[in-house]
């Protein structure tokens, strides 16, 4: 048996049939190995290459099925199928894994991407917050007078001192401290603030 194994591994077309040599294969004859390998490598790595696309990963899945063909040969039944599609059955679910295992690894990549992106809890809370409490301070400006409004925008927005703000609006000094302490008590109680 062993001599037309030889044979077929020369690539002569007279040998045994992937089926006879699987069973060779499944005693652990390596010469039958050789044979069954010659056969079938060309066949696995087009279907996974064309599952993968990638060349070196292609060559290391075809390494990958044809040493779980030399591993599970003796689990091959004729009865069920060819010897060729049960070889190739293991190339593709082989090259499918692949493609799956580095879509995952890409999902999980993304995720902890995304993950590092997501403010923290603290974060957010403390964004909302400060957005709602200018929506609530823009909303009791507009119950102030004009004077009142322009006055409380001058010093405590552009930061200038009484003085400026008379200046700026052509008021009497008392008039501005007037104005920014009845705006500021309005402010304060329009926003619930507690003195």
């Amino acid at each position: 048996m062993k001599e037309t194994v030889h044979v077929a591994g020369t690539g002569g077309g007279a040998g045994p049939d992937l089926a006879e040599l699987l069973k060779e294969v499944a005693r652990g004859d390596q010469d039958a190995f050789a044979a069954v390998y010659d056969q079938v490598a060309g066949p696995v790595l087009g279907l996974v290459r064309s599952v993968l696309r990638d060349p070196a990963q292609s060559e290391e899945v075809t390494q990958e099925v044809l040493v779980e063909v030399w591993r599970t040969a003796a689990h091959f039944q004729p009865d069920k199928g060819s010897a060729m599609s049960w070889v190739m059955t293991f190339a593709h679910r082989r090259a499918v894994d692949r493609v799956r295992s580095a879509q995952a690894a890409t999902d999980r990549e993304q995720r902890a991407a995304l993950l590092d992106q997501t403010p923290a809890f603290d974060e957010v809370t403390e964004a909302v917050e400060a957005r709602l409490e200018r929506e609530q301070v823009r909303r009791c400006m507009r119950t102030l007078t004009e004077l009142q409004r322009q006055s409380v925008t001058l010093a405590y927005y552009r930061g200038l001192t009484y003085r400026e703000v008379a200046e700026l609006l052509a008021q009497p000094l008392g008039t501005v401290k007037t104005r920014l302490r009845d705006g500021l008590i309005r402010l304060r109680d329009c926003l619930g603030v507690t003195a």
